[in-house]
Order: C-alpha cells, then sequence, then structure tokens
C-alpha cells in the first residue's frame, strides 16, 4: 500500500492508497519541534486503529512546506515503514504529467494539487486551495502550471484579527445571515466569509478569462465554508492535495 503525507503549516494530513483506492485518511495537528519519533508513535497509533499495520506501507511519498517538518517526515517513514520515502520537489517534477515553473519556489502542495486536477480535467483548469493561506494555482490547457495567488486563508484572516485587537473576538467560520452584522461576531463572519466569496469569485473570474476558461475545483481544509455561498466550483474535494500524491505513484516509483 502506498501512504501519502501533506505536511502543511496547521495540519499534517496522511492517506493510505491501495491499487489508487483511497482506504483511509488521517489529520494531526501541526506542532513545531515534535521529533519524527513523536509523530510516528501517533501516526502508528491512528493507522492501527484504522486496521492498517505499518509493515503493509510499501511505499511513501511526501510532501511538506515546512522546512522544520521535512527532515522528521523523512525520517519517521524510514523508521516507521522501514522505506525510503520520496519527497516531493524540484529533483522529481521532471517526471510528473505537469510542468511546474519556479520549481524552487512553488509550494509542493500545490503541484500536487495541479496533478490531481489535471488528472481529473485533462485540460485548463484552477485550483482553489483553502488552507493557512488561500492559493489559486492556475494550469493551461498544455499543462503547465503557469501562475499561482496567494491570500491569507480565511483562519489566518480570522485569527490575525482577534490576536492583533484587544476588543475582537475569536469567532466561528460560517456565513452570517446579513452582510450588515447585528453584533461583533456577525460582523467579522461578514467581512471575512462574506468578504472572502467575493475575493474568490473575483479571483476565479480573472484567472479563468486569462486562461481562455477553465474547470474549477475547490480543497483544503476550509473549502466547505464558502461552497454553499457560490457557483464558481465546478468541483469540491477535500482531499484532492493527497489525491494528487498518490496520482504521482505511477511516475515516481
Amino acid at each position: 500500500m502506498l501512504f501519502v503525507i501533506d505536511a502543511g503549516n496547521t495540519n499534517i494530513v496522511g492517506g493510505v492508497y491501495d491499487s489508487g483506492r483511497l482506504v483511509d485518511t488521517l489529520r494531526i495537528r501541526t506542532v513545531q519541534g515534535k521529533t519524527e519519533d513523536e509523530y510516528g508513535v501517533v501516526v502508528k497509533a491512528i493507522l492501527l486503529d484504522r486496521g492498517i499495520a505499518a509493515a503493509a506501507i510499501s511505499r511513501v511519498i511526501i510532501s511538506s512546506v515546512v522546512p522544520q517538518l521535512t527532515a522528521a517526515m523523512e525520517k519517521m517513514a524510514r523508521h516507521l515503514f522501514g522505506v525510503e520515502p520520496v519527497l516531493l520537489g524540484p529533483t522529481v517534477y521532471g517526471k510528473l504529467p505537469v510542468r511546474v515553473v519556479a520549481a524552487h519556489e512553488i509550494g509542493s502542495d500545490l503541484v500536487a494539487d495541479a496533478v490531481a486536477a489535471w488528472a481529473r480535467f485533462g485540460g485548463a483548469c484552477l485550483v482553489v486551495d483553502f488552507g493557512t493561506a488561500l492559493t489559486f494555482t492556475a494550469v493551461d490547457s498544455s499543462g503547465s502550471i503557469i501562475g499561482v495567488s496567494i491570500a491569507p486563508g480565511l483562519g489566518t484572516a480570522a485569527g490575525s484579527l482577534s490576536s492583533a485587537t484587544a476588543q475582537l473576538p475569536s469567532v466561528p467560520l460560517e456565513a452570517p445571515a446579513s452582510a450588515m452584522g447585528r453584533n461583533t461576531v456577525e460582523a467579522i463572519q461578514a467581512g471575512v466569509v462574506l468578504g472572502y466569496t467575493g475575493l474568490v469569485e473575483y479571483l476565479v473570474g480573472r484567472i479563468t478569462k486569462e486562461l481562455g476558461g477553465a474547470k474549477v475545483i475547490a480543497t483544503g481544509g476550509l473549502c466547505r465554508v464558502l461552497s454553499d455561498l457560490t457557483d464558481v466550483f465546478d468541483a469540491i474535494d477535500p482531499d484532492l492535495t493527497i489525491g494528487g500524491l498518490a496520482e504521482m505513484e505511477r511516475y515516481l516509483f
């Protein structure tokens, strides 16, 4: 079986695949400074709870956008699964079905998003990833990642209000009944959730116009926050990033 790891700034997401089929997923919080042994204990326990033995994993692909986590994830894979993991990065991009520009700058998670979207649509596509950052990854009709737009993520934006101001609280990310909040919580929800809906719709419209048309897919832990507020998405797949890592199995092994 294949185990894929998407190590991000907020969460580490894992996926177990058997012959291309997603068997199970796990999500643990990213904790800076935690060692490979500590992560290994958690991952092993979760897999065993799902009925998956570490010995059943024969291949591992890792995407990490947190440099401090990269070595820990690689060491964990070697120790826990007894295999040499493949680290997604510039050294292997040439093997993928999409072409990567600015290979040393683009996040490997965005490359995984692009591979998954290209495999699904086979043409020009745009991935909107609702993570710690809100990213828009554009792939043209020839399969080249031609550009990315980045904004603060919804959680990041809402969190910055409560952390940087004395009187604004942390609020749940859900749409209020009105764009004019009747209290502080609704006011923040209107500004962040409804405001970000406008941001997403504008950027999707502008990018797809520049692409000459494209399929649009949303992913990331917070993609469901806006999915009912707009019709710009052709598909929604919270597991798109790990699906892209799994799609790479045929190219990297």
